[in-house]
C-alpha cells in the first residue's frame, strides 16, 4: 500500500509539471499570434481569408487594422506600384515628359502574361504607357518604360530596391518591375501599404488608377480597349486605384484607395483565394475606416510654415512647406486641436538647397506621444551666392545700407 501510494504521488507530480508546460505554452502562444496579427481594431475579423492584410490611412500612415503585416509573399503585379512610383517621380524631377515616345525593345515584347501587346520597336508615349501599366497591368509595358528610365531593366530594379529602402520596407526584395514570378521577388502588405502611400502623393496617378475603362493606339486599325483590373474603382463608392495582382503562387491580390471628403485610405490584401472574395474584405476594410474614424484638414499643399535664412545663398531665405495635402485622422467625434504640433527644423541652412529637398518636419503629438509625422521641404531652389555678392552684402549690413 505504502508503494502504491508512492507510484500514484510521482503520477500526479508528473502530470502537474505537463499540464504546467502545456498551460505555459498555451499561455504563451496569444501573445505570439497577436504579434503575427497584429490586428488593431479589436475583435472584429475584416479579411479572414487573406493570408495578409492591413489598413492605413493616406495622411498620417497610421495602421487601423494588420493581420501578418510584415509576413514576406509574393506581391505578383502589385510591384508595378513601385515602378509606376519611379516614373512619376522621374516626371517630377523633369526626366521624363508624359508626350515623351517610349521604345519597345525585343525584350520588353517578349514579356508574357498581362501585356497590352506591344510589338518590337513600336513606340508609343509615356501617358499611354502608363495606362497601360495602371489598367491592363502590361506587364511588356512596365519593362519598356524600366528600360527608358535607366537603360536596362536590371538597373532599374536596382533603382526600385534603392527607394524601397528609403521607405522603410524591410521586408521587400524586387527582381523585376512587373511582379512575374522569380524565386526571391517578395514584400508584405505593410511595405505595399508604404509604397502606396507614397505613390499617392503624386495625385495625378489618379488620373490613370482610377480610369475604368480606356483605349490605347485609338488612331489605329486596331484600337486596344483597356478594361482596369481592379473593378472596385467602378463599384466602391470613392475608389480611385490603385493596383491588382495574380499569380498561381501570389493568388489574388491588391492594394486599394478610396477617399470620401477629407479622408483617403489604403487597403492591402495579399493571398486571398478568389477575386470576389478578394475585393469583399478590401471593401470591409475600407468600410469599417470610413466609419469608425475622420479626417480633418491641418495643412494644404504647398502651405508655408516658416521662412528662414539662407548662408551663402544668392537668395536670403527660403521658404519651407508642406509639400502635400495632410489631415489628421481622428476616431469620429474626437477633434483635432487635441493633438499639439512640434516643428524640427535643420539647425542652420547653408546654399546651395534644392526645391523639394526635406528640410525637417512637423511633429504631431498626443499626451507627449508622436503619432505621425509630416515633411517640410523648401519651397524653391537657392544657388550659392558669388564671393562679390557676398561682399556687397556684408557691406550693406556693415554701413546700414
Amino acid at each position: 500500500m505504502k508503494k502504491l501510494s508512492t507510484v500514484l504521488l510521482c503520477l500526479f507530480l508528473m502530470i502537474s509539471q505537463f499540464g504546467g508546460l502545456a498551460f505555459a505554452q498555451e499561455k504563451g502562444k496569444p501573445a505570439e499570434d497577436q504579434k503575427q496579427g497584429n490586428q488593431k481594431q479589436g475583435d472584429a475579423e475584416l479579411a479572414p481569408n487573406a493570408v495578409s492584410a492591413v489598413l492605413i490611412d493616406r495622411d498620417t500612415g497610421a495602421i487601423l487594422y494588420e493581420k501578418n503585416g510584415h509576413k514576406p509573399l509574393p506581391p505578383a503585379s502589385i510591384t508595378k506600384v513601385m515602378t509606376m512610383l519611379l516614373i512619376m517621380e522621374a516626371i517630377d524631377r523633369g526626366e521624363l515628359k508624359l508626350t515623351d515616345k517610349v521604345r519597345t525593345s525585343e525584350y520588353a515584347a517578349s514579356m508574357g502574361g498581362s501585356q497590352i501587346f506591344l510589338e518590337p520597336g513600336e513606340e508609343m508615349t509615356a501617358d499611354d504607357m502608363l495606362k497601360g501599366i495602371a489598367l491592363a497591368s502590361g506587364n511588356d509595358a512596365s519593362v519598356a518604360m524600366a528600360e527608358h528610365l535607366a537603360g536596362t531593366e536590371k538597373a532599374f530594379v536596382e533603382k526600385m530596391n534603392a527607394r524601397a529602402k528609403q521607405l522603410g520596407m524591410d521586408d521587400t526584395t524586387f527582381m523585376n518591375s512587373n511582379g512575374l514570378p522569380v524565386s526571391g521577388h517578395v514584400s508584405s502588405a505593410h511595405d505595399i501599404a508604404l509604397m502606396s502611400r507614397e505613390l499617392l502623393k503624386h495625385e495625378k496617378i489618379t488620373k490613370y488608377t482610377g480610369l475604368y475603362q480606356d483605349y490605347l493606339r485609338k488612331d489605329s486599325r486596331k484600337p486596344f480597349w483597356l478594361v482596369n483590373t481592379n473593378r472596385l474603382v467602378r463599384f466602391y463608392p470613392g475608389a480611385d486605384g490603385l493596383k491588382t495582382g495574380y499569380t498561381s503562387e501570389a493568388k489574388y491580390c491588391l492594394t486599394a484607395t478610396a477617399k470620401r471628403g477629407n479622408m483617403r485610405v489604403i487597403a492591402v490584401v495579399m493571398g486571398a483565394p478568389d477575386s470576389k472574395i478578394r475585393n469583399q474584405e478590401i471593401a470591409s476594410m475600407m468600410d469599417y475606416a470610413f466609419n469608425q474614424y475622420d479626417s480633418q484638414p491641418l495643412y494644404k499643399e504647398n502651405q508655408v510654415i516658416k521662412t528662414v535664412p539662407v548662408e551663402k545663398g544668392k537668395q536670403e531665405t527660403v521658404d519651407i512647406v508642406v509639400p502635400y495635402r495632410f489631415s489628421m485622422l481622428v476616431k469620429k467625434g474626437e477633434k483635432a486641436d487635441s493633438y499639439q504640433k512640434v516643428i524640427n527644423l535643420k539647425a542652420e541652412l547653408q546654399a546651395p538647397i534644392t526645391k523639394g529637398v526635406k528640410i525637417g518636419e512637423v511633429l504631431i503629438k498626443k499626451d507627449g506621444k508622436t503619432v505621425s509625422t509630416v515633411d517640410l521641404v523648401a519651397a524653391n531652389s537657392v544657388d550659392e551666392a558669388s564671393w562679390w555678392e557676398l561682399f556687397k552684402r556684408a557691406t550693406r549690413k556693415m554701413f546700414g545700407g
